[in-house]
């Protein structure tokens, strides 16, 4: 089976300051952040929370080209959502421009604003915290820390490091059609066909390694002992008291300038 990571416990392919944190605190840090700023909408909070984790970032042990390469997706998803809720949010104070169905006021303007905050103050942290992650060491962490079956924490893992195939296979898939003649056109033909040819050697493959986990005991119904150790110590409890922190802080700031807009209000 291949790895979706070049090296333990970082997938970055530079030894980064978060990659010997246990991966269950990095999942808690960027979950309690997203629980909170997704109670609002206002781009105070999510200005708070934007500031401190960029500070934050700086000793991620990141470089900028492989921050701006693996969050480039939320750089691009931030504006989009941005814009969207530009031209169709709710109407409110002074109406700048309309045409149609498009309507630009004041509130569009400033939701719009908090949307593109709000979408990177919770994409940003996840995205760095999640690269730092390899698969193995999660599995460890679910399985030890926060106790989920084994069954279902090594399935998923088989089927996570199973996925580094499929682009392979693919390419395997493209380069047998065309030695048969059959791949030099008709792209949207041939990207359907290979599709499906994908889908039914992922089938395969699954059940090939379904059948050899259960050969081999992973299936028992018994405790089950774990070759290596999830620490959770006194690092991982600072990470998530930092995301408790930032947080709050967010929130404290929301509620003292004015600016708290509870979603479910």
């Amino acid at each position: 089976m291949t790895t979706l990571a070049p090296g333990r416990g970082d997938s970055t392919g530079t030894r980064s300051a978060l990659a010997g944190l246990n991966p269950v605190a990095k999942l808690g840090a960027s979950l309690v952040l997203a629980l909170v700023l997704v109670l609002t909408i206002d781009w105070v909070s999510a200005g708070v929370a934007l500031a401190c984790e960029l500070v934050l970032f700086l000793w991620a042990g990141l470089t900028l080209r492989v921050f701006l390469v693996r969050t480039a997706l939320v750089w691009i998803a931030a504006p989009a959502a941005g814009l969207t809720t530009l031209l169709y949010g709710q109407a409110a104070g002074v109406v700048h421009w309309s045409f149609g169905l498009v309507l630009v006021t004041d509130g569009s303007i400033e939701l719009a604003v908090a949307t593109v905050l709000r979408v990177l103050a919770i994409g940003l942290p996840a995205v760095v915290l999640f690269i730092t992650i390899d698969p193995t060491d999660l599995a460890d962490g679910l399985g030890q820390v926060v106790k989920l079956p084994a069954r279902f924490v090594l399935g998923g893992l088989a089927g996570l490091r199973m996925v580094g195939l499929f682009l392979d296979d693919w390419r395997a898939l493209e380069l047998a059609r065309r030695a048969r003649g059959i791949g030099d056109s008709g792209a949207i033909r041939r990207f359907f066909n290979q599709a499906f040819a994908l889908l039914v050697l992922s089938i395969r493959r699954g059940s090939k390694l379904a059948t050899a986990m259960e050969a081999r005991g992973f299936g028992a119904p018994i405790q089950r002992t774990w070759a290596r150790e999830s620490t959770f110590g006194a690092r991982e409890y600072g990470l998530m008291a930092i995301g408790l922190a930032i947080a709050l802080l967010a929130v404290t700031v929301s509620v003292m300038t004015g600016h708290w807009n509870f979603v479910l209000a």
